[in-house]
This record gives structure tokens, C-alpha cells and sequence, in this order.
């Protein structure tokens, strides 16, 4: 497992060096303070935490950012490196392909953990210092809305892996992570509510729609996080949806980490098929 960690060190340094921590941190933090203020206003008048305004706000924004970080990441991470002649220079060394996954899936996953924990975190506590409250009871949420950023933001990692494993240039890696990220963040649920008022006869079911939800990760995230606490779910106007909901926060949770599993060890299994 030596290689596996010599691996992720070096695209960790990679990542500090390209300030890609950096600006990812400063991103994540602008956007967390940005809709914690912005939404502060009403909390005066009906007294709700800035907290769990931001795990709302967040909730829904995060689903556009934090898979596009991701696929940033990851798009090139094996067929980048076989353009630039570095993998087959790698691959001469006493290194197995497995190991090369899975040490720059880490270095990667570290990355984007260590950017949403600062930004949001900092974030967090700026919010709390500055409204002079410090609400323990609304960090659960917060902390779970960071863990459950992470895992969305491994799920796309994953993708972004098999996306870069399957191609053989960095171009088309480049429009097939944009396409995956658009149809996730974007397409899916629009087709699904198309679908929804179109189904006149009504045979789209709660049930159904909830089984349909979970083949997309961002969908999966959402539901996490706005249907896991009482008071978010009010605050977001799910409150009816979350009891409409017949699967708990842990059969979720499953869930977003097969999202992960599944692509990785199919990226996995390509990248030892493949031809340097």
C-alpha cells in the first residue's frame, strides 16, 4: 500500500500547488457566507438559526457546484496522464494499475474533502460569531450537510474516473464530463418532472418516483439533506415530501455510496483493460 500513498501525496502537493485547494476552499466559503447572509434577514422575524437557512440554500446549490469541482478533478486523471506520456513512465515502475486508481482517487477525494470542510466550515462559524448565537442544535445538520457534500462529490469523482478510463483523448473526457454533469444536475430531474405532468393517468406513483430518484446522486443528496431533519424539512417546504419518503437516511446513504463504489470499480476494472 506504499504506492497507493506515495500516489496520493504527490496529487495533493499537485492540487496545493495548482492553488487548487485554494480557490476551491475560497469558492465554497463565498458561496456558504454569500447565501447565509443573504438569508438572514427573515430570520429575524421567525427566528430560524442562519445555519439551517444555509444547509437550505446550500442544499440545492451545492448539487451545481460541488460535481462540477469534481469533474474538474477527475476528467483527465488517467487520460491526461497517458497524453502526457507520464503513465506509461509510472506504470514502468513496480506499481500495479489498481494502486494508480486508487492513490489518485484519494489525493483527489482529500482535495475536495479538505475544500468543503474549510469553506463551509469557516463559513459556519462566521455565521454563527456574527448573528452572536451559537445554536449547537443546528450544527447537526450543517456538519451532515458537509458529509453528504463530500459523498456527492466522490460520487462524481468516480464518474469522472470511468468518464477518463474509457476515452482516449482529454477533449472528448472533457465534453462527455460536462454532458454526465449537465444530465445529473440538470436534465434528469427536468425530465422527471416533465414526466410527472404529463402522466395524466396517474401511474407514476410516490413509490415509483422515489425508486427513480435514486439512479441519480444529486437527487440522492438532496433527499439527505433536506428530508433527514425536522426542522429543515419545514423550513423547506418538504416536510410533506419527507413523509411521502418510505426509505430512512441510512438506506440513502447506501445509496450515495454505491454511486461511488459502482463507477470506481468499473474505472478499475477499464483502466487494467487498457492499452498504454
Amino acid at each position: 500500500m506504499n504506492a497507493v500513498f506515495i500516489i496520493t501525496g504527490k496529487e495533493i502537493r499537485d492540487g496545493m500547488r495548482n492553488r487548487w485547494v485554494l480557490a476551491t476552499t475560497v469558492l465554497l466559503a463565498m458561496l456558504a457566507l454569500s447565501l447565509g447572509f443573504m438569508g438572514s434577514s427573515p430570520t429575524g422575524a421567525v427566528k430560524v438559526d442562519p445555519l439551517t437557512v444555509t444547509v437550505v440554500s446550500l442544499s440545492s446549490l451545492s448539487i451545481f457546484l460541488i460535481p462540477l469541482i469534481a469533474m474538474l478533478l477527475s476528467y483527465d486523471a488517467i487520460v491526461g496522464e497517458i497524453d502526457r506520456g507520464t503513465m506509461a513512465l509510472l506504470l514502468s515502475y513496480p506499481v500495479a494499475r489498481w494502486q494508480v486508481v486508487i492513490g489518485k482517487f484519494l489525493g483527489h477525494l482529500f482535495i475536495l474533502a479538505l475544500a468543503t470542510i474549510f469553506g463551509y466550515g469557516l463559513a459556519g462559524i462566521t455565521l454563527q460569531l456574527v448573528h452572536g448565537t451559537v445554536n449547537t442544535s443546528a450544527w447537526e445538520p450543517f456538519v451532515f450537510l458537509i458529509i453528504a457534500s463530500i459523498l456527492l462529490g466522490a460520487s462524481f469523482l468516480s464518474m469522472g474516473y470511468l468518464i477518463s478510463t474509457l476515452v482516449r483523448e482529454r477533449a472528448t473526457a472533457a465534453g462527455i464530463a460536462i454532458g454526465v454533469w449537465l444530465f445529473f444536475v440538470v436534465i434528469f430531474d427536468m425530465a422527471l418532472l416533465g414526466a410527472l405532468v404529463a402522466d395524466t393517468q396517474q401511474t407514476l406513483t410516490a413509490s415509483v418516483v422515489n425508486m427513480v430518484l435514486l439512479f441519480n446522486p444529486a437527487d440522492v443528496y438532496r433527499l439527505l439533506n433536506l428530508t433527514g431533519y425536522e426542522n429543515i424539512s419545514m423550513y423547506a417546504g418538504m416536510a410533506g415530501l419527507s413523509e411521502q419518503i418510505d426509505m430512512s437516511r441510512h438506506v440513502l446513504m447506501v445509496v450515495q455510496l454505491l454511486w461511488i463504489v459502482i463507477p470506481f470499480a468499473l474505472a478499475t476494472f477499464f483502466f487494467r483493460k487498457k492499452q498504454i
